[in-house]
């Protein structure tokens, strides 16, 4: 049987706990592992897991074994609807120097950015299963798709353009702003002048 301060932090956390979040209630790694092991708790990932009945919720998983990974490009578009397609595989940001091994052997899509430019534009977006899960704002992303166009499909990127100059929450400011950090401005306007 679950203990009932693990319960209510399954309630809390949306059905989904670290071996961390676990241990400030007082329950231990290893009472986590006789809980899985009992069919209590279903363990997802090294020391993450969820209620018996509960879907793994696969965003927020990836999100709590590697904090560092921002949702980006083909994800974002995604969590912004400026597309239609379901990302076969996940693409992420992390900072230069980050390891990224262990994501690229899961399949994941992974960009790099200088320190400066990793945390610019982060929000924070909801998953299908209702967890918080960090990724770039609509401007940043539209930035980011045009400097990484060379490996993303450009019909994608053409598409997503032609979404967001259509939205009413567009910030066209900040999106200059953006691409001028990143020097694609010019990039940008060409974009941009086809489609205004």
């Amino acid at each position: 049987m679950i203990p009932v301060k693990l319960q209510e932090l399954l309630d809390y956390k949306g059905e989904t706990v670290t071996n961390k979040q676990a241990a400030e209630v007082g329950i231990s790694r290893e009472r986590l592992r006789l809980l899985a092991n009992a069919g209590c708790l279903e363990r997802v990932a090294v020391g993450i897991y969820i209620s018996p009945d509960a879907l793994p919720d696969k965003m927020y998983v990836e999100q709590l074994r590697k904090p560092k990974i921002i949702f980006s490009h083909e994800t974002a578009l995604f969590f912004h609807d400026l597309t239609d397609r379901d990302p076969l595989s996940y693409s992420v940001t992390v900072p230069q120097g980050y390891n990224t091994s262990a994501l690229v052997s899961e399949s994941i899509n992974v960009f790099t950015v200088k320190q400066e430019f990793y945390e610019l534009g982060t929000v924070q977006m909801k998953t299908a299963f209702g967890h918080n899960v960090r990724t770039y704002c609509l401007e940043r992303t539209i930035c980011d798709c045009i400097r990484s166009r060379g490996r993303m499909d450009i019909a994608i990127v053409t598409d997503a353009i032609k979404r967001y100059v259509k939205r009413k929450d567009k910030n066209i400011n900040l999106l200059m702003k953006y691409a001028k950090s990143f020097r694609i401005t010019k990039t940008l306007r060409s974009y941009m002048e086809v489609l205004l």
